[in-house]
């Protein structure tokens, strides 16, 4: 019978050069429970062993996106029944989006070496070491440090999908809500890069930072809702999450398109998904085309995204970098709707 394979790794090697090894603990901010962001603490645990088809990355960053203080408290309540866990979480270390070295491969892996600088999305990322699949990894932009690409993919590749959704086309008129966050600030640089008109929402504090993403013109949506006014844009992509499809679709044009990439201020059970839910419902009978957007981040999608930073079209904005131990600060200052960009763990 065939021996079974094992993975392949290095990180340090044994006293008589003949073995590589990997420490067996690692730190990892963890929790057992849902709840608040203080819930979580600084541990020590085992470095997890990659699968056949995974790869074992030593983190440097990790993004930290809106979605982890969904993960985090359990809220809304809806998401608990795609597979996170019902009453307590499935996974007890957050985080999807890092970046770092490849310490140890499967071996099945075929494409990703040991050593490759990669970035990447697999739960566990708040921790030194993560597995992921090597469909999930892919090299990381050779012109970024490892904290700028570990903003791009959850964030980054969100945006890259609305975008690429709504069509856009040179010479439309583009609304980004939400245009300073973490989805919205790479939203405006791909519209502009696509050769939209670009119109930012945000708050009079980040108008200069939206703007110098190539928004050309801003809206303080504390003194004015873009939709009381008496202008339409060909794309909405609303990343905020709190305003009425009709709303949206009263300063939309007749043939204009809509992407919902987030849903916020829902309620605890469905936390703004039913906005997701029914653009599905009214896009049927609708001459706009309203598209409620799921992510994917396929491998495409990250090929695509890390040709676009190479070549300067986009580049991640890390308002703050944290250290590990002060990940509940980060989702927290992310949660308070103050960064300008991403907000990235240090290690």
């Amino acid at each position: 019978m065939k021996p079974k394979e094992t993975a392949k790794s290095i990180e340090g090697m044994s006293a008589a050069g003949s073995a590589p090894t990997l420490p067996t603990t690692m730190s990892a901010i963890t929790r057992t429970a849902y709840g608040d962001p203080d819930t979580l603490h600084l541990t020590i645990c085992a470095v997890p062993i990659p699968s056949a088809n995974e790869v074992l990355v030593r983190v440097s960053g990790a993004g930290v996106d809106a979605g982890t203080w969904h993960l985090v408290t359990g809220k809304p309540y809806v998401m608990r029944l795609f597979g996170f866990g019902l009453r307590t979480p499935r996974d007890p270390i957050p985080g999807l989006a890092f970046s770092g070295r490849v310490v140890a491969i499967g071996p099945d892996v075929t494409h990703i070496h040991i050593g490759d600088e990669v970035m990447g999305s697999a739960q566990g990322a708040f921790a030194e070491y993560v597995t992921a699949k090597e469909g999930k990894v892919r090299p990381k932009p050779r012109n970024l440090s490892h904290v700028h690409a570990a903003a791009l993919p959850i964030s980054g590749v969100t945006a890259y999908e609305a975008v690429r959704d709504a069509k856009i086309n040179a010479g439309d008129r583009v609304l980004v809500l939400g245009a300073s966050g973490g989805v919205g600030h790479f939203a405006v640089q791909l519209a502009v890069a696509a050769g939209a008109t670009v119109t930012g929402v945000c708050s009079s504090s980040k108008a200069e930072f939206v703007r110098s993403l190539g928004a050309s013109d801003v809206i303080d949506y504390r003194e004015t809702d873009p939709t009381d006014l008496e202008r339409e844009w060909d794309i909405i992509i609303d990343t905020a999450g709190n305003r009425s499809l009709r709303r949206l679709r009263s300063v939309l044009s007749p043939d204009g398109t809509l992407v919902i990439v987030g849903g916020e201020n829902g309620g605890a059970f469905l936390g703004g998904i039913e906005r997701t839910l029914a653009a599905t419902v009214v896009n049927v009978f609708s001459r706009h085309r309203l598209r409620g957007l799921v992510s994917r981040g396929n491998p495409a999608d990250y090929k695509t995204l890390t040709a676009l930073a190479e070549k300067n079209v986009i580049a991640p904005r890390v308002d703050s970098s944290f250290p590990l131990a002060e990940a509940a600060a980060a989702i927290d200052y992310v949660r308070s709707g103050k960064a300008h960009g991403k907000v990235v763990l240090s290690l």
